[in-house]
């Protein structure tokens, strides 16, 4: 059942009672539980937080806690499977789902005393009415029975009779209920077969506490950075927290309520498409940039000319580039992001610039939210020390608060080298051709001796490194059909159990709606081939599968998709 009004039916519910806290590790999950965290604090209401990194550990904290707990908050996980199904929960057990998954389970929806969904119906949710998928057990059975009884005491003559009508009015309704029945699953195949993501799970709560905006943004350009939301949303989402940020910081204009130095100011900006560029160099960022990056084609001497030649366009000296931003002069920072937009449009680049919120306290603290974006989900996906994910998931969660800037600085360190390997493994997979044409989609898969592989294991930085991937091959093949279609890249994630992990992405488009069909197509393969799969992650075009596997699992694909 959809949630209308959240204070009124979900806050006001919560606050009197013991709340578990199922999070998923993605960094709009972290953002929207960062907003619950302090409401809950303001309010003083008891709560237990548990991260989960997929169905199974939803199933575990479930069993867990099912005992102490009676209500339970779903973040960013639960929406797209049948949850009653799964979890098996006792009938006083009541569910508030707040997750971006699409599409949300018709159970889900239609279940109006244990499932409430706190999803925005603004989006485009297309689901199925009620009686197009249920029917009541009744009305299926019929009256298959029919009165044949009552017929006893009649004549033969005028039983046959009655008996030739009800056969007929049985054969009616069975074949009634088979068209019923196979009109229900191409209603439900048409509804299912795309997965995709809705409004920042983090945009929900805003709207009880617009001074936690900070983290809605966070969340919102999360789903900008990992590329799941088409631009036209983001503009739509970000249009409206401006909206709201501007009314919170009016007050602020009054001389009288001026906030000291050391508040946090959160600005509108226009700011440019480079990573983490404000924490490293100009060079760098450029280089290490998917935008840029593939505009130039880095991976080939010719982009490295075109680069050269694009700084010099600007006319910016290159000791000043290839320094720390925070080290470069005045005079050259003043009129930088104009300088840089001016000479982008002259090589195609001409959305260099996008709408984006920038954070500051203090003189010296300003970090735009794609750069907490990247930090967070390096902080998430750590591989530098033997931490377990629910460690790793605190220090995300640390990085997020103001007051633990070296925890956030130390993500920013993560996630420069995270974007060098991605950079790096981009540019060698296109320059030894590891991109293969598999009919009706592409293929890649790292081998086990590539660098920085173990950081491709996690589901994060897989996604990045296909997207970027996939953008960079598109500008450097000349093979038309080849543009238009999706990816499949594969990876080594646990040596000793020797699975992979593989993840598909719908074709690189600028008029792309985001919406990915791996999901069952994998379900699918892996059915009719019996290859050992493992479909834990939220994202369904995420699986893990079996080395001895693949090439079976690749050729059912191939089969079921030309």
């Amino acid at each position: 059942m959809f949630i209308t009004d959240i204070r009124k039916e979900f806050y006001d519910v919560v606050v009197n009672q013991r709340v578990a806290l199922l999070v998923s590790s993605e960094i709009d999950a972290l953002c929207a539980c960062k907003i619950l965290q302090a409401l809950f604090h303001c309010d003083q209401v008891q709560y237990t937080l548990v991260p989960v990194t997929g169905w199974q550990d939803l199933g575990t904290a479930f069993l867990e806690h099912k005992e102490q707990f009676r209500c339970f908050v779903l973040i960013n996980c639960g929406a797209n499977v049948d949850l009653l199904e799964t979890l098996q929960p006792e009938e006083d057990s009541i569910f508030f789902i707040c997750d971006t998954h699409r599409p949300v389970d018709v159970v889900n929806v239609y279940n109006d005393t244990q499932v409430k969904l706190m999803i925005k119906q603004d989006d485009d949710l297309g689901v199925p009415s009620y009686d197009d998928i249920f029917r009541d057990e009744e009305e299926e059975g019929g009256n298959d029975s029919g009165n044949e009884s009552d017929g006893g005491s009649e004549p033969s003559g005028k039983r046959r009779r009655y008996d030739e009508g009800e056969v007929e009015r049985r054969i009616e309704r069975q074949r009634a209920t088979r068209e019923w029945e196979a009109r229900r699953r191409e209603i439900l195949f048409d509804y299912e077969q795309y997965e995709y993501h809705g409004t920042s799970v983090s945009m929900h709560y805003i709207l009880v506490m617009l001074k936690l905006a900070v983290w809605a943004i966070i969340g919102l350009t999360d789903q900008l950075v990992h590329d799941k939301i088409t631009h036209m949303k983001y503009v739509t989402d970000i249009a409206t927290l401006q909206r709201h940020v501007s009314r919170h910081n009016h007050r602020n204009e009054d001389e009288d309520n001026s906030l000291s130095i050391d508040c946090m100011r959160i600005s509108f900006e226009y700011d440019l498409r480079l990573a983490l560029y404000q924490h490293w160099s100009l060079f760098e960022s450029i280089c290490n940039s998917s935008y840029t990056s593939c505009n130039f084609k880095l991976w080939s001497m010719h982009g490295q000319k075109k680069l050269q030649e694009f700084l010099a366009d600007m006319g910016l000296p290159l000791k000043q580039v290839k320094q720390k931003f925070n080290s470069m002069d005045m005079s050259v920072k003043e009129n930088l992001r104009e300088v840089i937009e001016e000479s982008s449009n002259k090589y195609g680049m001409k959305d260099i610039r996008i709408q984006t919120f920038g954070v500051h306290f203090g003189f010296k603290n300003h970090f735009l939210a794609s750069d907490v974006v990247h930090a967070t989900a390096a902080l998430l996906e750590s591989t530098e020390k033997d931490d377990s994910p629910g460690d790793n998931f605190i220090k995300a969660l640390d990085c997020l608060s103001r007051s633990n800037l070296e925890r956030l600085h130390g993500g920013i360190d993560l996630a420069k080298k995270k974007l060098m390997a991605i950079q790096q493994t981009v540019a060698s997979c296109i320059c030894t051709n590891l991109i293969l044409s598999q009919g009706p989609f592409l293929y890649c898969y790292l081998l086990e001796g590539t660098p920085d592989v173990k950081l491709f294991s996690k589901p994060m930085a897989l996604t990045l490194l296909c997207k970027y991937l996939l953008k960079a091959f598109v500008r450097s093949t000349r093979n038309k059909r080849c543009k238009l279609l999706p990816l499949i890249i594969a990876a080594p994630m646990d040596v000793e159990k020797r699975t992979v992990i593989v993840l598909g992405i719908p074709p690189e488009s600028e008029t792309s709606d985001k919406k990915n069909f791996f999901g069952r197509a994998f379900e699918k393969a892996a059915e009719s081939t019996s290859s050992r799969t493992l479909h834990d992650h939220f994202d369904t075009s995420i699986i893990e599968l079996k080395m001895e596997d693949r090439t079976k699992f690749l050729d059912a694909l191939i089969t079921l998709l030309s």
